[in-house]
Protein backbone atom coordinates (compact mmCIF):
# COMPACT_ATOMS: atom_id res chain seq x y z
CA UNK A 1 0.00 0.00 0.00
CA UNK A 2 1.11 3.55 -0.74
CA UNK A 3 -0.04 6.16 1.77
CA UNK A 4 -0.94 9.57 0.39
CA UNK A 5 -2.18 12.82 1.91
CA UNK A 6 -5.09 14.58 0.18
CA UNK A 7 -5.45 18.31 0.77
CA UNK A 8 -9.01 19.03 1.90
CA UNK A 9 -9.99 22.42 3.32
CA UNK A 10 -7.47 23.33 6.01
CA UNK A 11 -6.53 19.71 6.68
CA UNK A 12 -5.25 16.61 4.91
CA UNK A 13 -6.98 13.26 4.50
CA UNK A 14 -4.75 10.18 4.73
CA UNK A 15 -5.53 7.42 2.24
CA UNK A 16 -3.84 4.23 1.10
CA UNK A 17 -3.74 3.12 -2.54
CA UNK A 18 -2.72 -0.46 -3.39
CA UNK A 19 0.60 -0.49 -5.23
CA UNK A 20 -0.90 -2.52 -8.06
CA UNK A 21 -3.44 0.26 -8.70
CA UNK A 22 -1.31 3.37 -8.26
CA UNK A 23 -0.21 4.33 -11.74
CA UNK A 24 1.38 7.66 -10.92
CA UNK A 25 1.37 10.72 -8.69
CA UNK A 26 1.33 13.94 -10.69
CA UNK A 27 3.78 16.33 -9.09
CA UNK A 28 6.69 18.44 -10.19
CA UNK A 29 10.13 16.91 -9.85
CA UNK A 30 12.65 18.78 -7.69
CA UNK A 31 10.22 21.51 -6.69
CA UNK A 32 12.08 24.54 -5.27
CA UNK A 33 11.70 24.97 -1.52
CA UNK A 34 11.24 28.73 -1.72
CA UNK A 35 13.45 31.72 -1.05
CA UNK A 36 14.99 32.07 2.40
CA UNK A 37 14.04 35.75 2.73
CA UNK A 38 10.64 36.52 1.20
CA UNK A 39 10.56 40.30 1.91
CA UNK A 40 14.00 40.61 0.34
CA UNK A 41 12.80 38.85 -2.84
CA UNK A 42 9.84 41.22 -3.08
CA UNK A 43 12.16 44.21 -2.67
CA UNK A 44 14.51 42.80 -5.32
CA UNK A 45 11.68 42.57 -7.84
CA UNK A 46 10.42 46.10 -7.14
CA UNK A 47 13.95 47.52 -7.50
CA UNK A 48 14.60 45.60 -10.72
CA UNK A 49 11.43 45.93 -12.81
CA UNK A 50 10.97 44.03 -16.07
CA UNK A 51 10.29 46.17 -19.12
CA UNK A 52 9.68 49.43 -17.27
CA UNK A 53 11.35 52.19 -15.26
CA UNK A 54 11.33 51.86 -11.49
CA UNK A 55 8.05 52.60 -9.75
CA UNK A 56 9.38 55.85 -8.27
CA UNK A 57 10.08 57.07 -11.81
CA UNK A 58 6.59 56.20 -13.05
CA UNK A 59 4.56 58.07 -10.44
CA UNK A 60 4.72 61.78 -9.74
CA UNK A 61 4.72 63.40 -6.32
CA UNK A 62 1.20 63.83 -5.03
CA UNK A 63 -0.33 61.39 -7.52
CA UNK A 64 -3.33 59.23 -6.66
CA UNK A 65 -2.63 55.51 -6.81
CA UNK A 66 -4.79 52.39 -6.77
CA UNK A 67 -3.35 49.00 -5.85
CA UNK A 68 -5.39 45.92 -6.74
CA UNK A 69 -5.26 42.87 -4.46
CA UNK A 70 -6.65 39.38 -5.08
CA UNK A 71 -9.75 38.51 -3.06
CA UNK A 72 -10.43 35.78 -0.50
CA UNK A 73 -10.68 33.02 -3.12
CA UNK A 74 -6.99 33.27 -4.01
CA UNK A 75 -5.11 33.57 -0.73
CA UNK A 76 -2.48 35.88 -2.26
CA UNK A 77 -0.22 37.22 0.53
CA UNK A 78 -0.83 40.94 0.25
CA UNK A 79 0.70 41.36 3.71
CA UNK A 80 3.99 40.50 2.02
CA UNK A 81 3.55 42.56 -1.15
CA UNK A 82 1.63 45.71 -0.24
CA UNK A 83 3.84 47.26 2.52
CA UNK A 84 6.98 47.52 0.32
CA UNK A 85 4.87 49.06 -2.44
CA UNK A 86 3.51 51.61 0.02
CA UNK A 87 6.99 52.41 1.28
CA UNK A 88 8.23 52.86 -2.28
CA UNK A 89 5.33 55.20 -3.04
CA UNK A 90 5.90 57.15 0.17
CA UNK A 91 9.54 57.63 -0.81
CA UNK A 92 8.28 59.04 -4.12
CA UNK A 93 6.27 61.67 -2.18
CA UNK A 94 2.91 59.93 -2.42
CA UNK A 95 1.19 59.85 0.94
CA UNK A 96 -0.91 56.99 2.26
CA UNK A 97 -3.95 59.28 1.98
CA UNK A 98 -3.50 59.23 -1.81
CA UNK A 99 -3.44 55.43 -2.04
CA UNK A 100 -6.46 53.11 -2.23
CA UNK A 101 -6.34 49.33 -2.20
CA UNK A 102 -9.14 47.63 -4.12
CA UNK A 103 -9.85 43.96 -3.53
CA UNK A 104 -10.26 42.73 -7.10
CA UNK A 105 -13.38 40.65 -6.54
CA UNK A 106 -14.60 40.43 -10.13
CA UNK A 107 -18.09 38.97 -9.77
CA UNK A 108 -17.32 37.43 -6.36
CA UNK A 109 -18.79 38.69 -3.09
CA UNK A 110 -17.12 41.43 -1.09
CA UNK A 111 -14.16 40.49 1.11
CA UNK A 112 -15.10 40.31 4.79
CA UNK A 113 -13.14 42.30 7.37
CA UNK A 114 -11.46 39.23 8.87
CA UNK A 115 -10.56 38.03 5.38
CA UNK A 116 -9.08 41.43 4.58
CA UNK A 117 -6.96 41.23 7.70
CA UNK A 118 -5.72 37.77 6.74
CA UNK A 119 -4.92 38.87 3.19
CA UNK A 120 -3.15 42.19 3.73
CA UNK A 121 -2.56 42.52 7.47
CA UNK A 122 -3.74 45.00 10.07
CA UNK A 123 -0.97 47.48 9.22
CA UNK A 124 -2.20 47.94 5.64
CA UNK A 125 -5.84 48.21 6.72
CA UNK A 126 -4.88 51.00 9.12
CA UNK A 127 -2.54 52.82 6.72
CA UNK A 128 -4.66 53.14 3.58
CA UNK A 129 -8.25 53.00 2.40
CA UNK A 130 -9.24 49.44 1.47
CA UNK A 131 -12.45 48.61 -0.42
CA UNK A 132 -13.97 45.63 -2.21
CA UNK A 133 -14.82 46.07 -5.88
CA UNK A 134 -18.52 45.84 -6.75
CA UNK A 135 -19.07 44.75 -10.35
CA UNK A 136 -22.68 45.99 -10.18
CA UNK A 137 -21.88 49.48 -8.87
CA UNK A 138 -23.87 52.21 -10.67
CA UNK A 139 -20.84 54.48 -11.09
CA UNK A 140 -18.53 52.26 -13.15
CA UNK A 141 -16.58 54.22 -15.76
CA UNK A 142 -16.38 53.18 -19.41
CA UNK A 143 -12.80 53.18 -20.71
CA UNK A 144 -13.43 52.03 -24.27
CA UNK A 145 -14.29 49.02 -26.42
CA UNK A 146 -11.86 46.26 -27.41
CA UNK A 147 -11.43 44.93 -30.94
CA UNK A 148 -13.59 41.98 -29.89
CA UNK A 149 -16.41 44.38 -28.91
CA UNK A 150 -15.99 44.09 -25.14
CA UNK A 151 -17.12 47.34 -23.49
CA UNK A 152 -14.58 47.96 -20.77
CA UNK A 153 -16.06 49.48 -17.62
CA UNK A 154 -14.03 49.61 -14.42
CA UNK A 155 -14.20 50.73 -10.81
CA UNK A 156 -14.65 54.50 -10.49
CA UNK A 157 -11.78 54.96 -8.04
CA UNK A 158 -9.38 53.13 -10.37
CA UNK A 159 -10.65 54.98 -13.43
CA UNK A 160 -9.87 58.35 -11.84
CA UNK A 161 -6.51 57.36 -10.34
CA UNK A 162 -3.24 58.59 -11.83
CA UNK A 163 -1.69 55.13 -11.61
CA UNK A 164 -2.89 51.56 -11.05
CA UNK A 165 -0.57 48.91 -9.63
CA UNK A 166 -1.79 45.33 -9.99
CA UNK A 167 -0.66 42.64 -7.57
CA UNK A 168 -1.39 38.95 -7.75
CA UNK A 169 -0.29 35.35 -7.81
CA UNK A 170 0.51 33.59 -11.07
CA UNK A 171 -0.73 30.06 -11.65
CA UNK A 172 -2.77 28.13 -14.16
CA UNK A 173 -6.26 29.20 -15.17
CA UNK A 174 -8.59 26.94 -17.10
CA UNK A 175 -9.63 29.42 -19.78
CA UNK A 176 -7.53 32.58 -19.27
CA UNK A 177 -4.38 30.46 -19.47
CA UNK A 178 -2.80 31.88 -16.32
CA UNK A 179 -3.88 33.95 -13.34
CA UNK A 180 -2.22 37.23 -12.39
CA UNK A 181 -1.21 40.19 -14.51
CA UNK A 182 -4.08 41.68 -16.48
CA UNK A 183 -6.64 39.78 -14.39
CA UNK A 184 -6.13 42.43 -11.72
CA UNK A 185 -8.05 44.72 -14.09
CA UNK A 186 -10.30 42.38 -16.05
CA UNK A 187 -12.11 40.69 -14.39
CA UNK A 188 -10.72 42.04 -11.08
CA UNK A 189 -12.11 45.59 -11.05
CA UNK A 190 -14.38 45.44 -14.10
CA UNK A 191 -18.15 45.60 -14.45
CA UNK A 192 -20.31 42.51 -14.69
CA UNK A 193 -21.23 43.16 -18.33
CA UNK A 194 -17.55 43.60 -19.21
CA UNK A 195 -16.68 40.31 -17.53
CA UNK A 196 -19.57 38.52 -19.24
CA UNK A 197 -18.52 39.79 -22.66
CA UNK A 198 -14.89 38.81 -22.12
CA UNK A 199 -15.58 35.40 -20.63
CA UNK A 200 -18.00 34.48 -23.43
CA UNK A 201 -14.90 33.63 -25.49
CA UNK A 202 -14.27 30.61 -23.27
CA UNK A 203 -15.93 28.35 -25.86
CA UNK A 204 -12.99 29.06 -28.18
CA UNK A 205 -10.61 26.12 -28.58
CA UNK A 206 -7.63 28.37 -27.77
CA UNK A 207 -9.05 29.44 -24.39
CA UNK A 208 -7.41 26.69 -22.35
CA UNK A 209 -5.19 26.14 -19.34
CA UNK A 210 -1.58 27.23 -19.66
CA UNK A 211 -1.96 29.09 -22.96
CA UNK A 212 -1.57 32.82 -23.61
CA UNK A 213 -0.66 32.97 -27.30
CA UNK A 214 -3.79 33.30 -29.45
CA UNK A 215 -6.01 32.88 -26.38
CA UNK A 216 -8.92 35.27 -27.09
CA UNK A 217 -9.81 35.75 -23.42
CA UNK A 218 -6.24 36.66 -22.49
CA UNK A 219 -5.83 38.96 -25.49
CA UNK A 220 -9.13 40.69 -24.76
CA UNK A 221 -8.11 41.14 -21.12
CA UNK A 222 -4.83 42.70 -22.21
CA UNK A 223 -6.63 45.11 -24.54
CA UNK A 224 -8.94 46.11 -21.72
CA UNK A 225 -6.12 46.62 -19.25
CA UNK A 226 -4.25 48.83 -21.72
CA UNK A 227 -7.19 51.25 -21.70
CA UNK A 228 -6.57 51.94 -18.02
CA UNK A 229 -3.77 53.57 -16.01
CA UNK A 230 -2.27 50.16 -15.15
CA UNK A 231 1.39 51.19 -15.05
CA UNK A 232 3.11 48.67 -12.79
CA UNK A 233 2.70 45.05 -11.70
CA UNK A 234 3.91 42.96 -8.77
CA UNK A 235 3.14 39.24 -9.08
CA UNK A 236 4.53 36.18 -7.34
CA UNK A 237 4.87 32.47 -8.00
CA UNK A 238 4.53 30.16 -5.00
CA UNK A 239 5.23 26.46 -4.60
CA UNK A 240 2.67 23.86 -3.50
CA UNK A 241 3.47 24.66 0.14
CA UNK A 242 2.63 28.34 -0.49
CA UNK A 243 6.27 29.39 -0.16
CA UNK A 244 7.50 32.24 -2.36
CA UNK A 245 9.65 31.08 -5.26
CA UNK A 246 10.07 34.27 -7.25
CA UNK A 247 8.59 37.75 -7.56
CA UNK A 248 8.06 39.58 -10.84
CA UNK A 249 7.56 43.34 -11.09
CA UNK A 250 7.45 45.94 -13.81
CA UNK A 251 5.50 46.42 -17.01
CA UNK A 252 2.25 44.46 -16.89
CA UNK A 253 2.63 43.22 -20.44
CA UNK A 254 6.29 42.17 -20.12
CA UNK A 255 6.57 40.90 -16.55
CA UNK A 256 3.42 38.78 -16.52
CA UNK A 257 4.38 36.56 -19.49
CA UNK A 258 7.76 35.96 -17.82
CA UNK A 259 6.03 34.93 -14.59
CA UNK A 260 3.69 32.62 -16.53
CA UNK A 261 6.61 31.02 -18.35
CA UNK A 262 8.43 30.45 -15.06
CA UNK A 263 5.35 28.86 -13.48
CA UNK A 264 4.89 26.66 -16.54
CA UNK A 265 8.48 25.46 -16.39
CA UNK A 266 7.83 24.12 -12.88
CA UNK A 267 4.26 22.87 -12.83
CA UNK A 268 3.46 21.47 -16.26
CA UNK A 269 4.05 17.77 -15.62
CA UNK A 270 4.26 15.06 -18.28
CA UNK A 271 2.11 12.02 -17.44
CA UNK A 272 2.14 8.41 -18.68
CA UNK A 273 -1.31 8.55 -20.19
CA UNK A 274 -5.02 8.40 -19.38
CA UNK A 275 -6.03 6.77 -16.08
CA UNK A 276 -9.16 4.82 -15.19
CA UNK A 277 -9.53 6.80 -11.96
CA UNK A 278 -8.12 10.23 -11.16
CA UNK A 279 -8.10 11.21 -7.48
CA UNK A 280 -7.64 14.93 -6.92
CA UNK A 281 -7.49 17.37 -4.00
CA UNK A 282 -6.86 21.10 -3.70
CA UNK A 283 -7.13 22.50 -0.16
CA UNK A 284 -8.36 25.88 1.11
CA UNK A 285 -8.98 28.43 -0.35
CA UNK A 286 -8.92 26.60 -3.68
CA UNK A 287 -11.81 24.39 -2.54
CA UNK A 288 -13.76 27.10 -0.70
CA UNK A 289 -16.81 26.34 -2.87
CA UNK A 290 -17.68 24.23 -5.90
CA UNK A 291 -17.46 27.25 -8.19
CA UNK A 292 -13.78 27.76 -7.34
CA UNK A 293 -12.94 24.09 -6.82
CA UNK A 294 -13.99 23.18 -10.36
CA UNK A 295 -10.46 24.10 -11.47
CA UNK A 296 -9.19 20.89 -9.85
CA UNK A 297 -11.84 18.87 -11.67
CA UNK A 298 -10.82 20.51 -14.93
CA UNK A 299 -7.20 19.48 -14.51
CA UNK A 300 -8.26 15.95 -13.55
CA UNK A 301 -10.44 15.54 -16.63
CA UNK A 302 -7.42 16.08 -18.86
CA UNK A 303 -5.97 12.70 -17.87
CA UNK A 304 -8.98 10.48 -17.17
CA UNK A 305 -9.98 8.06 -19.91
CA UNK A 306 -13.41 8.26 -21.55
CA UNK A 307 -15.74 6.28 -19.31
CA UNK A 308 -13.42 6.72 -16.34
CA UNK A 309 -14.03 8.27 -12.93
CA UNK A 310 -12.83 11.44 -11.19
CA UNK A 311 -12.87 11.32 -7.38
CA UNK A 312 -12.64 14.94 -6.25
CA UNK A 313 -11.98 15.63 -2.56
CA UNK A 314 -13.07 19.28 -2.37
CA UNK A 315 -14.43 20.62 0.92
CA UNK A 316 -16.73 23.34 -0.49
CA UNK A 317 -17.36 24.86 2.94
CA UNK A 318 -19.32 27.71 1.32
CA UNK A 319 -21.44 25.41 -0.83
CA UNK A 320 -21.89 25.95 -4.54
CA UNK A 321 -20.49 29.51 -4.42
CA UNK A 322 -22.42 31.25 -7.20
CA UNK A 323 -26.16 31.74 -7.72
CA UNK A 324 -26.04 31.81 -11.52
CA UNK A 325 -23.93 28.65 -11.52
CA UNK A 326 -26.53 26.98 -9.31
CA UNK A 327 -29.44 28.35 -11.32
CA UNK A 328 -28.12 27.18 -14.68
CA UNK A 329 -27.28 23.72 -13.31
CA UNK A 330 -30.82 23.44 -11.98
CA UNK A 331 -32.55 24.76 -15.10
CA UNK A 332 -30.52 23.29 -17.95
CA UNK A 333 -30.12 19.56 -17.49
CA UNK A 334 -28.15 18.51 -20.55
CA UNK A 335 -24.80 19.44 -22.04
CA UNK A 336 -26.52 20.45 -25.27
CA UNK A 337 -28.82 22.90 -23.46
CA UNK A 338 -25.93 24.45 -21.56
CA UNK A 339 -23.76 24.75 -24.65
CA UNK A 340 -26.58 26.54 -26.47
CA UNK A 341 -27.01 28.97 -23.56
CA UNK A 342 -23.28 29.72 -23.34
CA UNK A 343 -23.22 30.52 -27.05
CA UNK A 344 -26.42 32.57 -27.20
CA UNK A 345 -26.90 34.07 -23.74
CA UNK A 346 -23.61 34.03 -21.82
CA UNK A 347 -23.89 34.99 -18.15
CA UNK A 348 -20.93 34.82 -15.79
CA UNK A 349 -21.37 31.83 -13.51
CA UNK A 350 -23.42 29.79 -15.94
CA UNK A 351 -20.25 28.80 -17.75
CA UNK A 352 -19.20 26.66 -14.79
CA UNK A 353 -22.35 24.55 -15.13
CA UNK A 354 -21.45 24.14 -18.80
CA UNK A 355 -17.93 23.00 -17.95
CA UNK A 356 -19.16 20.41 -15.45
CA UNK A 357 -21.68 19.07 -17.97
CA UNK A 358 -18.90 18.85 -20.54
CA UNK A 359 -16.72 16.78 -18.20
CA UNK A 360 -19.68 14.51 -17.43
CA UNK A 361 -19.83 13.70 -21.13
CA UNK A 362 -16.46 12.02 -20.63
CA UNK A 363 -16.34 10.70 -17.07
CA UNK A 364 -18.28 10.22 -13.84
CA UNK A 365 -17.48 12.73 -11.09
CA UNK A 366 -17.63 11.61 -7.46
CA UNK A 367 -17.50 14.52 -5.02
CA UNK A 368 -16.26 14.29 -1.43
CA UNK A 369 -17.47 17.53 0.15
CA UNK A 370 -19.50 19.23 2.87
CA UNK A 371 -22.29 20.08 0.45
CA UNK A 372 -25.64 18.40 0.93
CA UNK A 373 -25.90 15.14 -1.02
CA UNK A 374 -29.23 16.27 -2.45
CA UNK A 375 -27.70 19.42 -3.97
CA UNK A 376 -24.67 17.58 -5.31
CA UNK A 377 -26.81 14.88 -6.93
CA UNK A 378 -30.02 16.66 -7.91
CA UNK A 379 -28.62 20.02 -9.00
CA UNK A 380 -25.10 19.33 -10.26
CA UNK A 381 -25.56 15.66 -11.26
CA UNK A 382 -22.42 14.57 -9.42
CA UNK A 383 -22.14 11.53 -7.14
CA UNK A 384 -22.02 12.67 -3.48
CA UNK A 385 -20.00 10.77 -0.86
CA UNK A 386 -18.77 11.72 2.60
CA UNK A 387 -15.31 10.10 2.52
CA UNK A 388 -12.50 9.33 0.13
CA UNK A 389 -12.87 5.65 1.06
CA UNK A 390 -16.49 5.69 -0.08
CA UNK A 391 -15.58 7.60 -3.22
CA UNK A 392 -12.81 5.23 -4.24
CA UNK A 393 -14.99 2.21 -3.47
CA UNK A 394 -17.67 3.62 -5.78
CA UNK A 395 -15.06 4.35 -8.45
CA UNK A 396 -13.65 0.82 -8.38
CA UNK A 397 -17.16 -0.60 -8.56
CA UNK A 398 -17.58 1.43 -11.74
CA UNK A 399 -14.31 0.62 -13.55
CA UNK A 400 -12.96 -2.48 -11.83
CA UNK A 401 -10.59 -3.56 -9.07
CA UNK A 402 -7.59 -3.49 -11.37
CA UNK A 403 -8.17 0.14 -12.36
CA UNK A 404 -5.16 2.38 -12.93
CA UNK A 405 -5.28 5.26 -10.42
CA UNK A 406 -3.56 8.62 -10.88
CA UNK A 407 -3.36 11.02 -7.94
CA UNK A 408 -3.04 14.80 -8.33
CA UNK A 409 -2.13 16.24 -4.89
CA UNK A 410 -2.38 19.89 -5.96
CA UNK A 411 -5.26 19.91 -8.38
CA UNK A 412 -5.29 23.62 -9.14
CA UNK A 413 -1.52 24.16 -9.21
CA UNK A 414 -0.12 21.25 -11.23
CA UNK A 415 -1.03 20.92 -14.91
CA UNK A 416 -0.89 17.33 -16.19
CA UNK A 417 0.24 17.10 -19.79
CA UNK A 418 -0.01 14.10 -22.11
Amino acid sequence: MVEIQIKYGDSEIPYEIPEKNLWEIVKTKNEPVGVSDEPREIERAIRNPIGSPRLAEIVKAGATVVITQDDHTRGTPGYLMIPPLLNTLNAAEISDENITLIFACGTHRAVKREEQKKLVGEEVLERIKCVSHDCDAPDLVKMGTTSRKTEVKINKIAAHADCIITTGKVGYHYYAGFTGGRKGILPGISGRSTINQNHAFLIDDEAVTGKLLDNPIHEDMVEGAKMTKARFMLNIVQNTKKKLLRAFAGDLYSAHPEAAQYNDSLYRVKVKGLADIVLVGAGYPKDIDLYQAYKAIDNAQMIVRPGGVIVAALECREGHGHQVFHGWARKYRTYEELEAQVKSNFVMGGHKAYYIAKVLQKAKIILVSKMTPKEVKDIFQLEPVRSVDDGMEMAHAEVGRDAKVTFIPNGTITLPAL
